[in-house]
């Protein structure tokens, strides 16, 4: 998924209950599935930050030596830019774009 590209509010904004909890008739199961992708997505966008800082990383132990590199400034940037994850995890849910599944435990017939 193509996080920079999704049309996302970067700003908090005041969702439907109604609209969130229609695929799933519950709003805390809709909410468990949306911060679990939230979860997944930060994670996605740390690992390709930190991925895209490490070129930028020096071997210098001491710490008179610091350079300021304006790639690695517009790098930060860009991904500060960025909306949270919770706002991606949303628009994805609302766009029908997260799979789901329940795991329905099964009772036996002569359990009374």
């Amino acid at each position: 998924m193509d996080y920079k590209k999704m049309e996302a509010p970067k700003s908090t904004i005041t969702q439907s209950q109604n609209e969130l909890d229609s695929p799933t008739e519950n709003i805390y199961e809709a909410l468990a599935i949306i911060s679990k992708r939230a979860e997944q997505i930060g994670e996605e966008i740390k690992v390709e930050l930190h991925d895209k800082l490490d070129e930028f990383a020096t071997n210098t132990e001491s710490l008179e030596e610091i350079f300021e590199n304006k790639e690695q400034i517009e790098v930060s940037r860009f991904y500060e830019a960025l909306p949270k994850p919770v706002s991606l995890a949303v628009q994805e849910w609302k766009d029908g774009q997260v799979y789901f599944r329940r795991t329905e435990v099964k009772q036996d017939n002569n359990e009374a």
